[in-house]
């Protein structure tokens, strides 16, 4: 556990150094950090996923499936053994991810979970391919157990939601999430690129208290370049 816990811990800090330099133009040609396989509700699946990454040459990337890290194994497990066959390849990192339902200001919100150690008990609720109920569906503890993994947690699409991210982004704060995923293509646009006005208002806010800006397409689709 000790050698997981140690390689959990260089992902988290390897993150932080990626999430402090992204912007505007980081998703979806070198870094994507929101995509779902056929193991919640995307049409991926992990070997697919990974050889899209690879082909488009992205840098690095997160599996987000909603409250499963099925997917993330297993594409894992397909990119290393695509290194071992092809030595001296330029290779993606793979965080590790998930998409975890929540309770934020009595509305249901979306948590992305990264670079977590997938063994840490604090993690086994929110992986079972379910939201939780009771007190681990509230946002607080959701971050908690996140942190107790050694992961970063960040609220989805921040704009997505029946409150104001005006709202929802210093709530969040105060309850200890990391980041906020700022470049976000709203309205699905082809290509993708992330919603102007809506960016610009979650970039301003992550500033304001001191969160990372994140990306990601949410890819449901069978492209890495679109959401849907």
């Amino acid at each position: 556990m000790a050698v997981n816990f140690a390689r959990a811990t260089a992902s988290t800090k390897l993150l932080k150094q990626v999430f402090e330099n992204i912007d505007a133009q980081s998703c979806p040609k070198l870094f994507n950090f929101h995509m779902h396989t056929v193991y919640s509700d995307g049409r991926l699946q992990p070997s697919g996923l990974m050889e899209q990454a690879i082909a488009i040459g992205l840098k690095g990337l997160a599996i987000t499936d909603h409250h499963s890290i099925d997917g993330y194994q297993i594409a894992q497990a397909w990119l290393e053994d695509w290194k071992w066959n092809n030595p001296g390849q330029s290779t993606p990192y793979l965080w590790s991810g998930a998409e975890i339902n929540a309770n934020l200001l009595d509305i249901e919100v979306h948590i992305l979970a990264y670079a977590f150690n997938i063994e840490h008990p604090s993690m086994k609720p929110y992986l079972q391919r379910r939201a939780t109920t009771g007190k681990e569906y509230e946002a607080h503890n959701v971050i908690a157990a996140i942190h107790q993994a050694e992961g970063l947690a960040v609220l989805a699409h921040p704009a997505r939601y029946r409150r104001s991210h005006f709202d929802l982004i210093p709530a969040a704060a105060q309850k200890g999430i990391d980041g906020v995923e700022t470049f976000y293509a709203y309205n699905n646009p082809n290509p993708w690129q992330p919603s102007a006005t809506e960016s610009q208002q979650v970039q301003k806010l992550a500033s304001e208290y001191f969160l990372f800006n994140t990306c990601g397409t949410d890819t449901h689709g069978l492209s890495l370049l679109q959401r849907l």
